[in-house]
């Protein structure tokens, strides 16, 4: 790529790192971009959440937290270096603090938590309602932040979703009968006009940053004791989905992956959660 070439040159003559530490750079960003790559994710239009799930990902391959620490380093200056050269409108990976990194990056909610975070919201106020409907939905269907504030009231039937994903592709997603119930609720609660399904307190669509906040704010209400992102709950979506016998091929349409191999990763969580059973519960661990 031609970013990278000239990123790789601009770290060997104007910063003066060894060969070594350039070809470090390197093998970081080029598995960010084969990531990139699979998720369909243009450089120019990639954002923090994007950066938060290749991060993710390397986790759930087994990557060491100074492995982590050292790729979001790369990202980092990369990302500085594409602002500085006018490459792309904004600078990513600035809010992701290094030292807890590894808390930072999403992780998988037990059943039980999920549980815990759906008894959260108020759900006999709009607001709670709204937010309730939120949580539901993206753990019923496992959407991306970004495909839950664009959903309009159009997209939603009695039985599927239809989101519009990654690549600006469309996908049909069946709906639980207990997520369309809250969106019903939440509905029946508002008066405004607006055609999106989602709204702030003055009809407007919501955004991700709002999203994260939410989630935030109802994981610390239901006492969790973890870092937990929008991103967290299709995580969940898909390992619940898999250690109840879920086939991966119909797991990868659920979630819009292209790549087979996208979806492969959360087997490696799957296969954890099963060791860890088997150490436990064995006469001979």
């Amino acid at each position: 790529m031609e970013y990278l070439d000239s990123f790789l040159v601009y770290l060997s003559i104007e910063k003066g790192f060894s060969m070594h530490t350039v070809e470090a750079y390197r093998r970081d960003c080029e598995k960010l971009f084969a990531f990139f790559k699979t998720q369909q994710i243009a450089l120019e239009s990639a954002d923090d959440e994007d950066i938060v799930a290749f991060l993710s990902q390397q986790k759930m391959e087994g990557k060491a937290p100074s492995t982590l620490m050292r790729q979001l380093a790369s990202i980092k200056v990369f990302f500085r270096f594409l602002k500085k050269e006018k490459k792309v409108p904004k600078l990513l990976a600035k809010g992701i603090e290094s030292p807890k990194l590894w808390s930072t990056i999403p992780q998988i909610l037990t059943e039980e938590e999920v549980e815990k975070i759906l008894d959260a919201p108020n759900s006999e106020e709009i607001i709670g309602a709204r937010d309730l409907a939120i949580l539901e939905l993206m753990y019923a269907c496992g959407l991306r932040a970004s495909e839950v504030v664009q959903l309009k009231l159009e997209n939603v039937s009695d039985t599927f979703i239809k989101v519009i994903g990654k690549g600006n592709k469309e996908r049909i997603v069946p709906i639980h009968k207990k997520a369309l119930y809250q969106i019903d609720h939440y509905l029946n609660k508002r008066q405004d006009k607006s055609l999106y399904l989602f709204v702030n307190k003055k009809s407007k669509p919501l955004d991700r940053h709002f999203l994260w906040k939410l989630i935030k704010d109802y994981v610390k209400k239901a006492d969790i004791q973890k870092i937990i992102s929008p991103h967290t709950f299709r995580h969940s979506f898909a390992t619940h989905l898999l250690d109840r016998g879920a086939d991966l091929r119909i797991i990868q349409e659920l979630l819009g992956h292209t790549n087979i191999a996208t979806t492969d990763k959360y087997t490696h969580v799957s296969s954890q959660k099963l060791m860890h059973r088997f150490d436990q519960f064995h006469p001979r661990p």
